[in-house]
């Protein structure tokens, strides 16, 4: 049979000479933390396009409530930031990654401060809060639990007026062009201009999530996994798919999409409770609310199952009056929204899909398995996350690789030549297979990832699932679509079956990947990245060792 996932190289036919030419010498895709902060850093010395899918702001950095993870207190150390991820990362984190980031990050908030963010002060000093798995208070905040927002807010206003960037708001990457093993342009579709070509002799791919595979998720709507999807069909190996973040509170509301209550909610002392107003995180774990997420998440399923609920609750009832209003603004609006005073009522709340560990395969660069292509941030895999996200350090993450791999990304120009334009053509024979309703799968498959590929896994739902996403496959990846609706809903597709292979393929519990069919952590044979990639025929799924 047909396997249409790795046959399918381009989601469009195009002729390169028919289409608007773009000169650059870094593409960065993606204006979150990690590309606008690899933009401005590439800009000291090259010539920069910056490209987001939607508004500059829309993105799941801005989203971003908790803080950043760095070490600024004297109390505090980088060797226990460095143990607290390890620890968190079950075995997978690469420990050179993992101390680079706890390293450099108080330097790229000190940089922040001098561009003029305001993070929150206590006593004339940086403000620190607690999440789950650290052992210090070393949370960097902004208007208590708008951090990404202020993060967004300075990296945007200071990359739109570096000279040398140039930004492209509301362009869609459809696909990365490469040529005798090196990427070197891109396809784009335009909101104003229509479709593109983008040259570039370095691209870096910042892109961001794919949350938005799931039914339940606390990304932002452009979280489509798009750049996971249109690396995988340039060639680029994919690490650690099968590990997706689930964040333990989005607060659930009938009718209502999921929305973040960060973690630092916990961190300042609010409870889980069940329906009866009973604690029930201490019988799981010495660290009750403050254990990791994956910890949390799997926690608050299994206590849904014994007492046949739909949700369980926040309580910060407890708190003196007026203190989580000051302390998290944004949320106690949120909760007004829904008629929810915090200081009477219980926060209802269960997990969501929030974060996406796997993605491209990089060194400690950012430099991908196909040459000319850098990733970072959540799109890429550098080994920093392990087997499981420490709270807060994705931020820091963007900060300190946006920043390295926007300078990389830049230096590897010398000597490699100017840019030009290419004679390429792509064209796929058209299909007579029956049009599925698009809007339909995206939504049947959101809802499938989230039964099936969700916070409990098992074999049979996993083979079932594979199965099923091999179907619409055979129908919707064999198109030539035209719309950016129907792009995503490829790439959705095509990330959402990545994700099912490495974990059917990963035989034990670790981290995030729980399977209830092998509850056990198999560091024998199972201590080890899963790697996917594609050539025209298959897509290979291979055991690399750490």
């Amino acid at each position: 049979m047909t396997d249409h996932f790795a046959k399918r190289r381009y989601l469009i036919n195009f002729d390169s000479r028919r289409l608007g030419q773009v000169f650059t010498d870094v593409l960065v895709i993606g204006g979150g933390v990690a590309g606008l902060r690899a933009a401005i850093e590439a800009s000291s010395r090259a010539n920069v396009i910056l490209l987001t899918k939607d508004k500059l702001p829309d993105c799941n950095t801005a989203w971003a409530q908790g803080g950043v993870a760095a070490v600024t207190d004297s109390a505090d150390s980088v060797e226990a930031h460095v143990s607290d991820t390890v620890q968190v990362g079950c075995g997978l984190g690469n420990e050179e990654v993992i101390r680079l980031v706890a390293e450099e990050s108080p330097t790229c908030v000190h940089e922040l401060i001098e561009w003029g963010a305001k993070f929150d002060l206590e006593n004339g000093a940086v403000a620190l809060g607690i999440e789950g798995g650290h052992s210090a208070r070393r949370i960097v905040h902004a208007a208590g639990d708008a951090t990404g927002k202020e993060l967004s807010r300075v990296l945007s206003a200071r990359a739109v007026s570096a000279e040398r960037v140039r930004v492209f708001e509301n362009c869609f990457v459809i696909d990365l062009v490469v040529a005798d093993g090196k990427c070197i342009a891109a396809l784009t579709h335009h909101q104003k201009y229509g479709y593109q070509i983008i040259w570039a002799r370095s691209t870096v791919l910042a892109s961001g999530g794919a949350g938005c595979v799931f039914r339940e998720t606390t990304n932002a709507p452009s979280a489509t996994a798009d750049g996971h999807a249109i690396a995988f069909r340039a060639g680029a190996i994919l690490h650690d798919m099968e590990f997706v973040q689930f964040h333990p509170t989005a607060l659930y509301l009938a009718g209502a999409s999921r929305a973040l209550i960060s973690e630092a909610v916990r961190g300042e002392g609010a409870y889980l409770v069940d329906r009866e107003g009973k604690r029930f995180m201490p019988a799981y774990h010495a660290d009750a609310e403050l254990a990791p997420r994956d910890v949390v998440s799997r926690a608050i399923v299994d206590h849904l199952e014994k007492t046949y609920a739909t949700c369980v609750y926040l309580d910060v009832r407890h708190f003196e009056k007026g203190r989580f209003a000051a302390r998290f603004p944004s949320i106690a609006a949120l909760c007004r929204s829904f008629d929810i005073d915090v200081e009477r009522d219980l926060i209802p709340v269960r997990p969501a899909a929030h974060y996406m560990i796997g993605g491209v395969a990089v060194d400690l660069d950012g430099r991908s398995s196909v040459a000319g292509l850098f990733a970072c941030g959540e799109a890429a895999s550098n080994g920093l996350h392990g087997a499981n996200r420490l709270a807060s350090n994705s931020l820091a993450e963007g900060l300190v690789f946006g920043k390295r791999v926007g300078r990389v990304a830049a230096e590897s120009l010398a000597g490699s030549g100017e840019s030009a334009p290419r004679d390429l053509r792509f064209a796929m024979e058209p299909s007579w297979r029956t049009e599925l309703d698009l809007p339909d799968v995206r939504n049947s498959l959101r809802a499938l990832c989230w039964r099936n590929l969700g916070i409990d896994r098992h074999g049979d739902r996993l083979s079932e699932t594979l199965e099923i996403i091999d179907f619409w496959g055979r129908y919707v990846m064999d198109k030539v679509l035209d719309d950016r609706a129907a792009w995503e809903t490829q790439n959705m597709l095509t990330v959402a079956r990545c994700i099912a292979l490495a974990a059917a393929a990963r035989t034990e519990s670790r981290g995030v990947h729980f399977r209830s069919d092998y509850p056990n952590t198999d560091d024998k044979t199972m201590r080890c990245h899963l790697a996917l990639c594609r050539n025209e025929s298959a897509v290979r799924l291979m055991q690399v060792p750490l």
